[in-house]
C-alpha cells in the first residue's frame, strides 16, 4: 500500500497553484494536526506501507516542533524495508535542523519545488530564491546523506527558450538524479488566470519540452514518464504507482484514495476537516473506469502498459475493448512485444490520444 498525506499550508501562494492550500496560521495546525492523527488511526488498516508522500502545500513551512508532532503521529505507518519515504519542500523554509530531523525519522526523498533559478520567471510565479540558495539547500541535503533529490521546473512561462536552457543548465550543474519538468497551466481561480495572465505559443513550448527531453536524455536522464527524468534507480516509486493505477490511501485535506474499486474525496474545507468531517465524496468505479483509468494514467509512462497484465487482470484484450485500431495502424500507439505505448514524437499530444480510452 502507498500513502499520501497532505499539508496544507504555505508561506505564500504562487500564482500558478491551484492546489488545496492555505496561508500558514498556526492557529489551526495544531487543530490540523490532531485531525490528521485521527482520520489515520481510524482508515488505516495497517498494511505493510511501500511509499509515504508528504505533499502540500508546503510541508516544510510548518515549525521544527510542528514536523516532530507531524512525524510521532506517522510512525503507526508499517514500513516496508525498501520503502520510499518522500517529502515537499520549498528552499526557503528548509534549514540544516529539519533536514537533520528528516534524516532521524526516516525521510529518504526530497522533493524541492524550485520552478526556475530565473529572477522574472519567479516574480512571475510569485516565488523567491537563489541558484546559491538552492545550491546550499542540496548541499546539507546530501551531506546528511539525503541524496534522492527531486526539483520541480516550470517552462513555458514566457516565450524565451533561453531561459529554459539556462534553468536546465543549472539543472545539471547541482547533480541530483531526478527532474520533474511541468509546461505553465494557466488553471482557474490562480493569480495568473485572474490577471488574465496568457499562455505562449505551443509550437514554442513543444520546442522547449524537446529541448528539456534531448538534454536530459543526452545527460543520462531516463524519460520515464512525460514529465519526469531520472537517473537509474531514482524514478519516483510513489508516483510509478499512481500512473498504474494502484491502490493508495489519502489523508488530510483535499486528498484523494483509491482502494477497492472506491475514489475517496476528502473535504477542501479547513473548517469541516477541524471538525472531523473528513471524507466529501465516495464513488465506486466500475470496470470499464477502471480500464479507461489504467490506459489513461499508464500511456502517460513512456514505455506504457503491459498488455499481458491488463489481460490478467480483466480478461479481455486492449483492442477489444478499445476501438485503437487506426491509432496503431497509423504508428501513433507502438505494440513493441507485451508493451504498448505512444511513439515518442506523439507523446507531447498525448492528451489527443489519451481521450480515446475515456468510456
Amino acid at each position: 500500500m502507498y500513502i499520501y498525506i497532505h499539508i496544507p499550508f504555505c508561506d505564500c501562494i504562487c500564482s500558478y497553484c491551484d492546489f488545496c492550500k492555505i496561508l500558514y496560521n498556526n492557529k489551526y495546525i495544531n487543530n490540523y494536526l490532531d485531525n490528521l492523527e485521527k482520520e489515520i488511526n481510524c482508515r488505516y488498516k495497517n498494511e505493510l506501507i511501500k511509499s509515504i508522500y508528504i505533499g502540500g502545500g508546503t510541508p516544510s513551512s510548518l515549525s521544527y516542533q510542528e514536523l516532530e508532532r507531524l512525524f510521532n503521529i506517522i510512525k503507526i505507518f508499517k514500513l516496508d524495508s525498501n520503502y520510499e519515504f518522500t517529502i515537499e519542500c520549498n528552499v526557503n523554509n528548509l534549514d540544516i535542523n529539519k533536514i537533520k530531523l528528516f534524516k532521524d525519522n526516516g525521510v529518504n526523498r526530497v522533493s524541492l519545488g524550485v520552478q526556475s533559478f530565473n529572477k522574472e520567471i519567479l516574480t512571475i510565479l510569485n516565488r523567491s530564491h537563489t541558484y546559491k540558495e538552492v545550491y546550499n539547500v542540496i548541499n546539507n541535503l546530501k551531506n546528511n546523506n539525503i541524496n534522492n533529490i527531486n526539483i520541480d521546473l516550470i517552462y513555458g512561462v514566457n516565450d524565451n527558450i533561453d531561459i529554459v536552457k539556462k534553468d536546465i543548465d543549472y539543472f545539471l550543474s547541482i547533480d541530483i538524479p531526478h527532474i520533474s519538468c511541468y509546461s505553465l497551466i494557466i488553471e482557474d481561480n490562480t493569480l495568473l488566470k485572474i490577471n488574465n495572465y496568457q499562455n505562449i505559443d505551443e509550437d514554442i513550448e513543444y520546442e522547449m519540452y524537446k529541448y528539456i527531453e534531448n538534454k536530459l536524455t543526452s545527460n543520462g536522464y531516463i524519460h520515464y514518464e512525460i514529465s519526469n527524468y531520472a537517473k537509474e534507480g531514482y524514478s519516483s516509486i510513489h508516483n510509478i504507482n499512481y500512473w498504474d493505477n494502484g491502490s493508495y490511501y489519502g489523508f488530510g485535506l483535499g486528498s484523494v484514495s483509491y482502494i477497492d474499486n472506491y475514489r475517496i474525496s476528502n473535504t477542501k474545507n479547513i473548517s469541516k476537516y477541524n471538525k472531523g468531517i473528513y471524507i466529501s465524496n465516495r464513488e465506486y468505479e466500475d470496470m470499464n473506469t477502471n480500464m479507461s483509468n489504467d490506459m489513461i494514467l499508464g500511456l502517460r509512462k513512456i514505455k506504457g502498459v503491459s498488455i499481458s497484465k491488463f489481460y490478467n487482470k480483466y480478461k479481455k484484450d486492449i483492442r477489444e475493448v478499445f476501438d485503437i485500431d487506426d491509432l496503431i495502424n497509423n504508428k501513433i500507439l507502438i505494440i513493441d512485444n507485451d508493451n504498448m505505448y505512444i511513439d515518442s514524437k506523439y507523446i507531447y499530444l498525448s492528451n489527443q490520444v489519451l481521450i480515446r480510452f475515456i468510456k
